[in-house]
């Protein structure tokens, strides 16, 4: 399996795409939006094509990483999608985030083709997809996410299979409601931190090394001091992300009071402006409440 299709070169996308060239296998992409990022790919090798129909035409299997649930389902599905042209024993593995029940209805239909189905989202932002260090939540049938493992194997570090279809995206859910949830805190605890006139930094440093400690505080928060929000995971995102956790809850009948709240902050941060920022801006909004700046002394 040396002809991989990739939709989607974003911020994630971009460099997961470069990960598989240089692991050996040779790329083919639609020439979309992301000029940049599509010239990059060009350059490396990708050979260029019109429409996901022509790219799964062309592949044995085609990896889709894009913003929203209708995105995926016009590329996988829609006229001129993936499955109009993919072959029996194919594979389609998408790496979004997106809704579970969507996932799920997609993996039916492209199996009465004989096409495998993957929900395979990740987490680990443009670090980790720079560095092929992704965490990667699989749900798929056995036989199609082994055909994929190698893929896998070029873009993540750790990668489980959690279950059939729909399963990544449950996990997803599960990690975003954690990651979010985690910045809210974190907001809380640094703005009361800085409002008491203590040195956030080495408050952060203090606490790093207890049991508060997580990759949100090692990995981001430093740049919070410095004032840094570029984007390794947008805001907006994030946003989207926990919307589709609070549908997946209530369509199971589970509570999330936490994450309903947090989701509110989020919709505010979009509202002001900060949309394209990092995930991490959340705690501007805690700044805001308390009339303080986490910053370096």
């Amino acid at each position: 399996m040396k002809n991989i299709g990739f939709v989607g070169l974003g911020l994630m996308g971009c460099s997961m795409a470069k990960n598989l060239i240089s692991a050996g296998f040779k790329l083919h992409v639609v020439k979309g939006r992301a000029k940049k990022a599509v010239a990059e790919v060009s350059k490396l090798g990708a050979k260029l094509h019109s429409t996901p129909k022509a790219v799964a035409a062309a592949t044995d299997a085609v990896i889709t990483c894009l913003p929203d649930t209708p995105d995926v389902q016009e590329v996988v599905i829609g006229n001129n999608g993936l499955l109009s042209s993919a072959k029996k024993g194919q594979l389609i593995i998408d790496m979004s985030t997106i809704s579970p029940t969507a996932a799920q209805e997609m993996a039916a239909i492209c199996a009465k083709k004989g096409v495998f189905f993957i929900d395979a989202p990740i987490s680990g932002g443009t670090e980790g997809a720079r560095d092929a260090t992704l965490s990667i939540m699989i749900g798929g049938k056995a036989k199609g996410v082994k055909a994929a493992m190698p893929l896998f194997q070029a873009m993540g570090k750790k990668i489980v299979h959690v279950g059939g279809p729909g399963a990544g995206q449950f996990t997803k859910a599960t990690n975003q409601i954690i990651a979010a949830g985690t910045w809210q805190a974190i907001g809380e605890g640094l703005v009361l931190a800085a409002k008491a006139g203590l040195d956030p930094a080495k408050v952060l440093e203090a606490v790093s090394a207890g049991a508060a400690r997580c990759w949100a505080l090692e990995v981001r928060a430093p740049s919070i001091l410095d004032r840094h929000f570029k984007p390794g995971f947008m805001a907006k995102l994030q946003r989207k992300d926990l919307g589709i956790a609070l549908d997946a809850g209530r369509a199971l009948d589970v509570p999330l009071p936490g994450t309903a709240l947090v989701h509110q902050f989020y919709n505010a941060l979009v509202q002001e402006g900060g949309g394209d920022l990092d995930t991490s801006a959340l705690v501007t909004m805690m700044e805001k409440l308390a009339n303080v700046e986490i910053k370096r002394k």
